[in-house]
């Protein structure tokens, strides 16, 4: 974002300053300069040239010519100064006006005084003094001509160099002199003010287009920018992410012909607004088409979005109300749960029992135990919070975590092994969920993935932008038709397993805006990926 450099234009002790732009401070001085040029060009020619009478140099030609050869060289050699900028804007404005007031008073003498009407000229003088210079000094250089005018009218009179002289006439002048600084004196502080409105306007649309240009490029939605012959604009970095590209594309078409045929049919039919877009290895993308109408021409906007997050919308608000039904549920099979638990203790309790009894009150207990986890853990989705998300450094959360998940399950540190692409990875996740999923992978791994036969890997990774940590052990391969199921609630492969575990993980690492699938690694061993929003990479949800 450029902003103007804004000039103070007179340092005159007398004024109290007001600032407009360099360069049109720069401008302003360089057309005044023109005007000198001209007027000085003139004053020599016509003092050669005489094609008919004239007051030119009537009354001391010398005085005259001299004087209008001065003006014009040092409005040349200001030139070169003005343009190559080697003194100070004060120094050339300040130098113009005094030697106009100088020079032109003298042209004036030449040509028989005030009389001759060259004093008019001054006024010009006087304006430029406002507008180049502004402030009280206005007011100042208005005195200065005033008292030129004067000393000139005194001058001759004194010398009787004329017939007749003007007091009046001077006096008049005079008061011309400080009407003219005082109009240019509250038009350069309209102008200044207008200048800064306008500056500041400026600024706010530059700062506007930047915070608009970076919540597009950071929204979680890819947003692509397209003309009516598909030609991409604009793409920002989600679209380019959900496509799976590294550069923007130049045609719909190099994204999915599946897309730009999409696009061609809402062209047609404005009702056609929504599509769903399948790619090779990909989520399912939702897709939807806006107008956005400029003064010139017709853009229009592509929204991108993973039908995953799009599900997971719909998702929320159906747990909601499913979180409800099954929290007071849980509630009333606990009530009969307790008796149930308490009888069977007290049955333990009776003496003499025979090892059949005994076998029978260890099933009750056992079940009684199982049932009331199952109720825990239902509970623990029914009350689960919104998540609060922060940045957290990943490499040394997880360290400290198996040293505690180490230490709260009795676990040798060799059994766990963690294995850092880099140690400066992070992501924006709830701390408290991120530990309830690496509690379910961790004692998944510990219960069904064979430790002896080699230490569980906690692999910490970047995968197309996404931070990622994944839990990969040495059990056994989970069939094809097992993996469908994997996610659901109350699906379990072990008899002493709720089937919640993996069910809450995945609702938490959604929650979080994550994901958490299963693959098998190339080495064939299981492997539970948990895919993080990069913090390096923030992404605005809207």
């Amino acid at each position: 974002m450029s902003v103007n450099t804004t000039l103070t234009i007179f340092p005159c002790p007398l004024s109290k300053g007001y600032g407009i732009p360099a360069k049109q401070a720069w401008l302003l001085l360089k057309v005044f300069l023109a005007y000198r040029v001209v007027l000085g060009s003139l004053f020599v020619i016509l003092f050669y040239v005489r094609l008919s009478p004239s007051l030119i140099g009537s009354y001391n030609k010398d005085l005259f010519i001299i004087s209008s050869q001065i003006y014009l060289a040092i409005s040349i050699l200001s030139g070169f100064s003005i343009v190559g900028r080697h003194t100070g804007y004060t120094v050339q404005a300040h130098l113009l006006i005094l030697t106009d007031i100088l020079i032109l008073t003298l042209l004036m003498h030449a040509c028989g005084g005030i009389n001759s009407g060259m004093g008019i000229l001054l006024a010009v003088s006087i304006a430029s003094g406002g507008l180049l210079i502004g402030g009280r000094c206005a007011m100042f250089i208005a005195a200065l001509g005033s008292l030129a005018v004067l000393a000139e009218q005194i001058y001759a009179d004194y010398t009787h160099s004329f017939v007749t002289t003007s007091y009046a006439y001077a006096g008049m002048l005079g008061a011309s002199f400080f009407t003219i600084a005082f109009l240019s004196y509250i038009l350069a502080q309209r102008s200044e003010q207008i200048l800064q409105l306008a500056d500041r306007q400026q600024q706010t649309i530059a700062n506007l287009e930047e915070l608009s240009q970076y919540i597009i490029q950071h929204m979680r939605s890819g947003i692509i920018i397209v003309n009516r012959d598909q030609s991409v604009q604009m793409a920002n970095e989600a679209s380019l992410r959900l496509v799976n590209l590294a550069v923007m594309p130049g045609l719909l078409s190099d994204i999915s012909s599946q897309l730009s045929r999409a696009f061609q049919t809402w062209l047609g039919d404005a009702e056609q607004n929504l599509a769903l877009l399948q790619l090779p290895n990909q989520s399912d993308i939702h897709i939807r088409f806006m107008v956005l109408p400029t003064r010139h021409d017709f853009f229009y906007m592509v929204i991108l979005e993973d039908i995953t997050l799009y599900n997971q919308r719909l998702q929320q608000s159906k747990l909601a109300s499913l979180g409800q039904l099954t929290a007071s549920i849980a509630h009333e099979i606990r009530n009969p749960l307790g008796a149930i638990s308490h009888a069977g203790q007290l049955l333990s309790e009776i003496p003499n029992l025979s090892s059949l009894d005994q076998r029978l009150i260890e099933i009750i207990q056992t079940h009684c135990n199982r049932v009331n986890h199952i109720i825990e853990d239902i509970l623990q989705l029914s009350k689960r919070s919104n998540s609060t998300r922060e940045k957290i450094l990943l490499k040394s959360w997880l360290e400290k975590y198996l040293f505690s998940f180490n230490l709260e399950h009795a676990v040798s540190s060799g059994i766990f092994k963690l294995v850092p692409e880099s140690d400066s990875l992070s992501a924006f996740i709830d701390s408290s969920h991120l530990k309830q999923i690496m509690d379910n992978l961790c004692q998944n791994a510990l219960k069904y993935g064979r430790p002896e036969l080699g230490p569980i890997l906690l692999q910490l990774l970047i995968n197309q932008r996404d931070v990622c940590i994944e839990v990969i052990d040495n059990g056994a391969v989970i069939s094809q038709e097992d993996m469908q199921h994997l996610f659901e609630p109350f699906f379990t492969t072990s008899v002493s397993g709720t089937g919640l575990g993996l069910y809450i993980s995945k609702e938490l690492a959604e929650l979080n805006q994550a994901k958490l699938s299963y693959h098998l690694t190339t080495d064939n061993r299981s492997c539970f990926r948990l895919r993080l929003q990069n913090a390096e990479h923030a992404i605005i949800d809207i």
